[in-house]
């Protein structure tokens, strides 16, 4: 995963999971590592996609560990369907897939992280705790590649429905993909969080947008091709 910055004090709060995860060996390790961790408090577990849409609206855990390959419906279109039912909630993906049109369909149908199955324990456990508190956790290969798509002069929005971004707009939409905090926006902007915040509903008016990652996922998509990931090998 890759490197993030301090997490904020968060003394005595639990954060709520639920794992959507086929591999039954796989989903009682997160489990495992859930219960034993101080600050988690596992929810549930499901092997299929449509179990987890039935039981999670009601279970409303704070985040959700989701697989992307399942039986019948996958991980992508589960979170694109849960998503607005559940809108407090944050999706991270939890994969072996990583190439570009698994990671920005993902993060396009609502999920705001994206691991790599490799991931060690205490990577996730700080990833949970890091999306829990805003950020955008990835597997610091996932980072990359996103990274990679933001050329130093982004080119304009072919699509005449959406305004074109102001430099400022774009510098804090290339932040908010790196996983900065809003707090750390406006420090490194020296700019107040209210301001931040501003920006931030300027850019999802004009990208009709709902959230960070579909921001961020619809932003690369204006970019040359040549600046995208490239396919996977």
């Amino acid at each position: 995963m890759s490197k993030t910055r301090p997490l904020p004090s968060e003394k005595n709060v639990i954060i709520r999971v639920s794992i959507v995860e086929d591999d039954a060996p796989v989903r009682e390790i997160l489990k495992g590592w859930l219960a034993d961790a101080d600050g988690f408090e596992f929810v549930s577990g499901f092997e299929c996609a449509e179990d987890s849409l039935v039981q999670l609206p009601r279970q409303k855990p704070d985040v959700v560990l989701m697989d992307i390959k399942l039986p019948g419906m996958s991980g992508v279109e589960c979170v694109r369907q849960l998503k607005p039912l559940l809108p407090q909630t944050q999706f991270v993906m939890h994969t072996v897939y990583e190439d570009s049109n698994h990671i920005f369909n993902a993060l396009q149908s609502g999920a705001t992280g994206y691991l790599l199955k490799q991931s060690a324990h205490d990577e996730l456990l700080a990833a949970i705790k890091y999306v829990h508190v805003g950020g955008s956790p990835m597997t610091s290969y996932i980072a990359r590649r996103v990274a990679q798509c933001f050329p130093n002069t982004p080119a304009q929005s072919e699509t005449d429905d959406n305004q074109s971004l102001s430099p400022r707009e774009r510098e804090v939409l290339e932040m908010l993909a790196r996983g900065f905090l809003y707090k750390e926006i406006a420090e490194a902007l020296s700019i107040s969080v209210r301001t931040v915040d501003t920006y931030i509903r300027r850019i999802y008016e004009k990208l009709h947008v709902r959230s960070r990652a579909q921001a961020v996922a619809k932003y690369v998509n204006f970019q040359p091709a040549n600046v995208r990931p490239a396919p996977a090998r």
